[in-house]
């Protein structure tokens, strides 16, 4: 009986084992295969002309490189549909949030200098933050209560979006006094801006919760304060210069305006222009404001060398902007499993969070996530667009669409079965 049991149970195992291999084969080709065929050129065409052909976007471009060789690179529509200009791999596109992890960079490249460790303690450097409370509610006459910190901020919760910085229009009382601070004016600085949320009361306990937030505009204060240069010259001479990004940036002169694209929103399924003197006010005037978490301009072409340094492990064409453990640690998963709300993190798929990267950790659960291998780091957007580092095939892309609110058509979802296939579950 105890050997048929054992049996039963072997063969148990073994099935298990071919499933779970089954579903990792669908979903993370090996390193040696080649990704991007003729097929999945024909197929990226495709799936993004049916996107502009049904007036969910005016205008996208994409590049895509495999094994450090360039093997997709087009556009199609408009970037600005009015003025009928088309959309093209030297349009620029206001990445927003796809500024976060170069100044991830910056601030790790003082991190190898060993200016900070990732558990210090912000306040040790920035001391805007050494006296925080954190929210607890309001009481009947709508005053805000708070409590005391139960640990201090570290730099490591800067990095991975757990620090507690309010990012919420609806919390009572304390989404209205931080409103009130107008904390994202672009005519304060870094440092005034700091002084700002220093006197807010964080909004959890830091460590407790992923929330997105402004941790990243406070990283860059961290880059100046410790580089002593202001950071907008600080990443210009140690990422962007060095790398030959020279059209990522805040500012967009006159000269450039033409090629920058336009900003549309979608709304029950028209595409409506988004007014250029609010959607390009940031990037036509030299403010004193320099966001680490927004902000920045660029092309595809320029963003793509930041990426194929990434896949490189921090060199490209000679120039080294980080150690190849650094990078690692960047693209390794911070998030401990005791971190249950993760506010809409969970819906990139399978990730956890690195310093300023999602981390994919595991194959995708359902058909319905977003495809792509494990080990892959990436980020995107609020205008949808994305780009992502996968070390396992050797890929990078990168994709341009100026388009509100985000991603709400399948975009990325599309591009990315374009390139992988869509993934397919195991029916076992």
């Amino acid at each position: 009986m105890r050997k048929k049991q054992t049996i039963h149970y072997i063969a148990f195992i073994a099935f298990m084992v071919l499933s779970f291999n089954k579903i990792i084969a669908q979903s993370t080709l090996t390193k040696n295969s080649t990704i991007i065929t003729s097929p999945s050129v024909a197929k990226i065409d495709s799936t993004l002309q049916s996107f502009v052909k049904a007036e969910k976007i005016s205008g996208v471009s994409a590049l895509v490189y495999e094994k450090d060789k360039e093997v997709y690179a087009n556009a199609f529509g408009y970037s600005d549909r009015e003025a009928k200009v088309e959309m093209d791999r030297n349009t620029i596109a206001i990445i927003y949030s796809m500024t976060k992890p170069i100044t991830g960079t910056a601030l790790m490249q003082l991190y190898e200098k060993g200016l900070f460790k990732l558990d210090d303690n912000l306040s040790d450097y920035l001391p805007e933050f050494k006296n925080m409370t954190v929210y607890t509610g309001v009481d009947e006459e709508g005053n805000i209560q708070t409590e005391a910190l139960k640990r201090p901020i570290s730099i490591r919760d800067l990095t991975r979006h757990t620090a507690g910085f309010l990012n919420n229009g609806g919390v009572p009382g304390l989404s209205a006094k931080m409103n009130a601070l107008h904390i994202n004016r672009p005519d304060i600085t870094l440092s005034e801006q700091a002084k700002k949320f220093g006197t807010l009361p964080l909004w959890y306990q830091p460590g407790e919760k992923w929330e997105y937030g402004p941790s990243v505009d406070v990283q860059a204060l961290l880059v100046e304060r410790l580089s002593g240069q202001p950071f907008d010259e600080y990443i210009r001479e140690h990422i962007l210069d060095p790398l030959g990004m020279t059209e990522t940036r805040y500012f967009v002169p006159e000269s450039d305006r033409k090629r920058l694209a336009a900003t549309y929103r979608l709304n029950e399924d028209r595409l409506n222009r988004v007014p250029d003197e609010r959607a390009l006010a940031f990037n036509t005037k030299k403010w004193p404001l320099t966001p680490g978490g927004w902000g920045l301009t660029s092309t595809l072409d320029d963003y793509m060398r930041f990426a194929r340094m990434l896949v490189n492990y921090g060199t490209l064409d000679g120039v080294t902007i980080l150690k190849p453990e650094t990078v690692k640690l960047m693209s390794t998963n911070h998030l401990s499993e005791n971190i249950k709300e993760r506010s809409w993190l969970p819906g990139k798929g399978q990730v956890g969070f690195g310093i300023n990267f999602a981390v994919r950790l595991r194959p995708p659960v359902s058909v319905k996530e977003n495809n792509g291998a494990v080990g892959e780091f990436f980020w995107d957007g609020a205008a949808s667009t994305l780009f992502w580092v996968d070390p396992v095939n050797e890929i990078t892309a990168v994709l341009f669409v100026q388009l509100f609110p985000f991603d709400q058509i399948g975009l990325h979802k599309g591009f990315r079965d374009a390139i992988y296939g869509k993934f397919v579950l195991d029916k076992n």
